[in-house]
C-alpha cells in the first residue's frame, strides 16, 4: 500500500540555538524606525573586534516554538539576525514565518548562502576587517558597510537596490566623531550612499 506523505507536524524539526527573541524598532538601514520581532540566533564565524553583540549564549528552539514566540507580537516584520544567521536559516523556518503573515528579513555577512525565499536581505560584508570574510553573495536588498574612517570598500559586482555607509561605533567619542565626519562626506561625494545611523543607541532602546 502507497505510504501517506508526512504531515507538517510529523515531519522532525531541526533545533536552533536561539540567543533571544524581542521586540523593538529596527535601528538600522532602510527600515529604520519600523517595529519589527527581531530573532538573534547564537553563533558566528567571524570575530569582529567591534561587535557589539553578545550572541554566544542561547537555548534550542524548535521551528514551532520560534513562530510561537514571534506570534505574540502584532509587527508583521521579521529580523533574523546573529551572530551570522546564514550559518543555521533553513528555508522550512521561513516558510512557518510566511504562513504565520509574517515578513522575513535578514541580516548577514555573506559569507555563506541564504535560503531562497526570505523577503529581504540586508548585506553587511566585513572582509575589510576579518580575514575569509569576503562575501559569496552578489545581490541584496540593501548592502550596508561599516565604515571606520577610511576609504570603504564599495563592492560594485554586488547588486543591491539600497546602499548604506554606517559610521563604526567604536566605544570613544572623539574618534566616534570623526568617524561620523568622514561618513558624511563620503556619502556627500558619493550620492550613490546614504548614510545610516544606530537609531537604536540614540532612542535608547534595543
Amino acid at each position: 500500500a502507497a505510504r501517506m506523505p508526512i504531515s507538517d507536524a510529523e515531519r522532525p524539526q531541526r533545533l536552533m540555538k536561539i540567543n533571544e527573541i524581542f521586540y523593538s524598532l529596527q535601528g538600522e538601514g532602510f527600515w529604520t524606525g519600523t517595529p519589527a520581532v527581531f530573532v538573534r540566533l547564537s553563533g558566528c564565524n567571524l570575530h569582529c573586534s567591534f561587535c557589539d553583540t553578545l550572541h554566544e549564549s542561547g537555548q534550542p528552539m524548535s521551528e514551532e516554538a520560534i513562530v510561537e514566540t514571534v506570534a505574540q507580537w502584532p509587527a508583521r516584520h521579521v529580523v533574523i539576525t546573529g551572530g551570522e544567521p546564514s550559518l543555521f536559516l533553513t528555508p522550512t523556518l521561513v516558510e512557518r514565518l510566511h504562513a504565520a503573515g509574517k515578513f522575513v528579513a535578514v541580516e548577514t555577512n555573506g559569507t555563506h548562502p541564504l535560503p531562497d525565499n526570505v523577503d529581504w536581505i540586508t548585506l553587511s560584508p566585513k572582509d575589510a576587517f576579518e580575514p575569509h570574510a569576503t562575501p559569496v553573495l552578489t545581490r541584496c536588498d540593501e548592502l550596508k558597510v561599516v565604515c571606520d574612517g577610511t576609504p570603504p570598500p564599495t563592492y560594485p559586482h554586488i547588486e543591491a537596490a539600497h546602499r548604506f555607509l554606517q559610521p563604526c561605533d567604536l566605544g570613544d567619542e572623539t574618534e566616534n566623531r570623526r568617524i561620523m565626519a568622514y561618513t558624511v562626506e563620503f556619502c556627500k561625494a558619493h550620492p550613490e550612499w546614504r548614510l545610516s545611523l544606530q537609531t537604536h543607541k540614540i532612542a535608547g532602546i534595543r
